[in-house]
Parts: structure tokens; C-alpha cells; sequence
């Protein structure tokens, strides 16, 4: 058995009941009396790790609009592509604790700390995880003129063709960087990886065939795997997606393979348990409005709207997934 199958069934996939205690991360306690509320003094900016235009926008487009109407301020989404991101989390990071800036977390902030040793923050000390929104099905899709229906004839296609088949992920310390470093190892192929800073960049490349393979958010595919451009091998959720019930996880050919694509939002260390409160309890009001929900779920993401104490839970089993996962693969940054 691989690390990383041992890892996986002790992750429990993301908010399912976790039995360890939650050892402190930057996170004020909520046990405090409700009743707080947030009233911003100037526009908020939600800032983001990935390019303007994709999939990451597409999800924080209908939240920030419904928490502008709420605040009676302007919620700017302040795209801070590169950097697998560090560039967006550092901006949270140095920003004042005041609610006037957050961030959006995926799943590259619990990637860095393997991938890389020189991070210039600390992930769980320098961040106060604010609502874990939810997550997203993401898959691997390949161009149509590859001839492959499935994960087994994509590998022997790539077996065939060493070292001339290329994939895209969404930046570098991506799950989808790490997760395809993994198939190549256990399927035995050699890829060339080409990493992009969101999905409008990977798109630019895969449907005129320059790239033949990618992880991408899986409804952003849907009008390319419908029109016959792109055909889907398999999702990366530990289970089976309902609307392609036929198509296998990889988990299913290779065992502890796969992620679940979480999106959230952070804020600086220091914020005070109050802003805390009220922060979480306006997104979480947001994400119950049924206009938001259903732009969400079209985005095929399940809302989940956890609360800060289990998305701090998340994060640190996330972040000691990836850990085996990083070294079992042998990702780089390059």
C-alpha cells in the first residue's frame, strides 16, 4: 500500500466529523455571545490566487455581489495570479485584521508548505480561516483528436509517445500540478507539464490540441466535453459525479489518487473574535440565498458553509494529505 492510500483514509475527505482536537491556528475562540455585525468603512476586496475570467472567478463573482448588497460596499475580487499563489496569500497575510481584506483559499495554501521551503508566511499562524465555502469537482479531460475514451488508453497513448504528451494544470502547487505528477509516476509515463495561472490560460492551449490533457474545474469543461472538442477520463472526488456516473474517479485505478478542489475564505491573523463572528455569519447568510446557491451548484460545487473551527480542522488534515502526496510524487516548481 502507497503512503498516500494510508493518508487518504485517515483524511476522511474534508468535513466529515474529524475525532483530533483543533490545535490552535491563528484562530480567536467563538464562544462568545452573538450579535455582532460587520459594518465596513470602505470597499472590501476578496483577493484571489488565480487569473481573472476562469472558474475561481465564476464562483466569487455571485458571493461578492450579494456581500456588497449586504454591506453597503463595494466587494472588489483583486485577482493576484503567480507564485502557486503565494503572491495572493502574502496580500492577506500583511493586510491589517479589519475584515477589509480577505482571501480566497484553495488548494494550492495547503500544497506550499511541502512544495516549497521558503514561504514567507506561515500558513497556520498568520491566517484565520474565516468559512469553508465549499468544493468542486474537478477532472482530467483530454483533446478529442487523441482518440481515447478512457484513463487506460490515455496512459497507453502516453506510454506509446514518451515524453510528447502535455498536460495543463492551474499553476504550479495546484492540486492538479501535484495529482498529475502522481498519475505519471504510478502509471509509469513521462508528461510534460505545463502550468497555467487559471483555467482561461489551460483552455487557450487545450482546445486547439496544443496541450492534450488537463485538470480543470469539471463544469467549466462541460461546453467542450458536449460540442465533442474535449472528452472526460475521470474525476479526482473520491466518488463518482453524478452527472457522468459511467465516468471512474482515480481512485478507482489507482488507489488513493484524487483531491477534492476546496474553495474558502481566510482573513489576516489578529482578527478579533467578533469580526470573526460576524464575517462568517454574513457568508454564511449569502451562500443560503437560493440565487447564490443555485450560481454555485451550476459551478458543480457542494456548498458546505463549515465554520471556522472545522475549516481550521480541514486545513491541517489538507495540508498533511498533500505532504505525502507531494513527496510520493516528486513535484517541483519547476
Amino acid at each position: 500500500m502507497h503512503d498516500l492510500d494510508r493518508a487518504s483514509t485517515r483524511r476522511d475527505w474534508l468535513v466529515r466529523a474529524a475525532v483530533c482536537s483543533l490545535l490552535p491556528v491563528a484562530l480567536p475562540t467563538l464562544a462568545q455571545p452573538a450579535g455582532a455585525a460587520f459594518h465596513p468603512t470602505r470597499s472590501v476586496r476578496i483577493v484571489s490566487p488565480q487569473q481573472a475570467g476562469g472558474s475561481t472567478d465564476a464562483i466569487l463573482r455571485p458571493l461578492a455581489g450579494k456581500l456588497a448588497e449586504l454591506w453597503g460596499q463595494a466587494v472588489n475580487i483583486e485577482n493576484k495570479p503567480g507564485g502557486g499563489s503565494i503572491i495572493a496569500t502574502q496580500t492577506v497575510v500583511q493586510a491589517p485584521p479589519d475584515g477589509h481584506t480577505l482571501g480566497l483559499a484553495i488548494n494550492s495554501l495547503t500544497i506550499n508548505p511541502s512544495l516549497r521551503s521558503d514561504l514567507p508566511y506561515d500558513t497556520l499562524s498568520q491566517l484565520t480561516p474565516v468559512t469553508l465555502i465549499g468544493s468542486v469537482t474537478v477532472a482530467l479531460v483530454v483533446h478529442a483528436s487523441l482518440g481515447v475514451d478512457d484513463l487506460p488508453g490515455f496512459v497507453a497513448y502516453a506510454k506509446a509517445k514518451p515524453g510528447a504528451v502535455s498536460w495543463a494544470s492551474l499553476g504550479i502547487g495546484t492540486g492538479g500540478h501535484v495529482t498529475g505528477e502522481l498519475l505519471a509516476r504510478r502509471a509509469g509515463i513521462d508528461m510534460v507539464h505545463v502550468p497555467f495561472s487559471g483555467s482561461s490560460g489551460a483552455y487557450r492551449e487545450l482546445l486547439p490540441g496544443r496541450v492534450q490533457a488537463a485538470f480543470v474545474v469539471l463544469e467549466s469543461a462541460l461546453p467542450h466535453l458536449r460540442n465533442g472538442t474535449l472528452r472526460l477520463l475521470a474525476v479526482t472526488d473520491p466518488r463518482r459525479n453524478r452527472q457522468f456516473p459511467a465516468v471512474p474517479t482515480l481512485a478507482e485505478h489507482y488507489p488513493g489518487l484524487g483531491y477534492e478542489g476546496i474553495f474558502g475564505i481566510v482573513a489576516p491573523a489578529g482578527l478579533p473574535p467578533a469580526l470573526l463572528r460576524a464575517l462568517h455569519a454574513d457568508i454564511v447568510k449569502i451562500l443560503g440565498d437560493p440565487e447564490v446557491r443555485e450560481q454555485l451548484e451550476r459551478q458543480s460545487m457542494d456548498v458546505i458553509a463549515a465554520p471556522p473551527q472545522e475549516f481550521a480542522q480541514v486545513i491541517r488534515r489538507e495540508i498533511e494529505h498533500w505532504r505525502v502526496a507531494v513527496r510520493e510524487s516528486g513535484a517541483k516548481l519547476n
